[in-house]
């Protein structure tokens, strides 16, 4: 029986782009019809199609391919997750063409230590987003979602509203916006 190359490439946004991922695993000698894809989808969610289809297509003495750790988990709980199943299975893991047997205590070992840099430069990208987001909102930058309508539209809307002559889905039409809007900009008027 011949072991064969199992590629896994992710991205976290939709803007992102796989080609290089793509790229390097063909590099490291995966074919192109045995590399499979997430989208969107970010390392912390572990509910993921493709790499579920990554490891199902892997069987005993072939390898998972990834160019970095971080594309296949971004905590120390699931990156273990994920080498318990492929221990079970018999397969290798391959780190940007560095192969790591789980089977092996230096292998596990080194796998474990990645596993803790990625999460930890998870944690680094969290922070300095938060931290990035409280300079944005001191200096009046991050203002969060806008009003679909300005003060005085509200209150036209509301004057609709109680007058009792239209009902809700019309005055959401005529405002164009959902009647749920309309319900929330009603309740949180406070009543004179």
């Amino acid at each position: 029986m011949t072991a064969h190359l199992v590629g896994y490439a992710r991205v976290s946004t939709n803007q992102q782009d796989l080609t290089a991922q793509r790229n390097a695993l063909a590099a490291l000698g995966v074919p192109e019809d045995r590399i499979y894809t997430d989208h969107g989808l970010t390392g912390t969610n572990r509910a993921r199609p493709g790499l579920r289809e990554a490891i199902a297509a892997v069987r005993d003495g072939d390898t998972l391919v990834i160019t970095k750790l971080d594309r296949l988990a971004r905590s120390v709980p699931d990156a273990r997750d994920i080498i318990e199943e492929l221990t079970k299975k018999n397969v290798k893991l391959s780190i940007g063409g560095s192969i790591h047997d789980p089977a092996d205590p230096v292998g596990r070992l080194l796998f474990n230590v990645l596993a803790m840099v990625a999460e930890f430069e998870a944690d680094l990208i969290r922070a300095r987003t938060r931290e990035g987001m409280q300079v944005a909102k001191a200096k009046g930058r991050l203002r969060g979602k806008q009003p679909k309508l300005s003060k005085s539209q509200e209150a036209h809307l509301v004057s609709l509203y109680k007058g009792g002559n239209h009902t809700t889905a019309e005055i959401a039409e005529l405002f164009k916006v959902a009647r749920s809007t309309v319900y929330r900009i009603v309740q949180r008027t406070p009543t004179a």
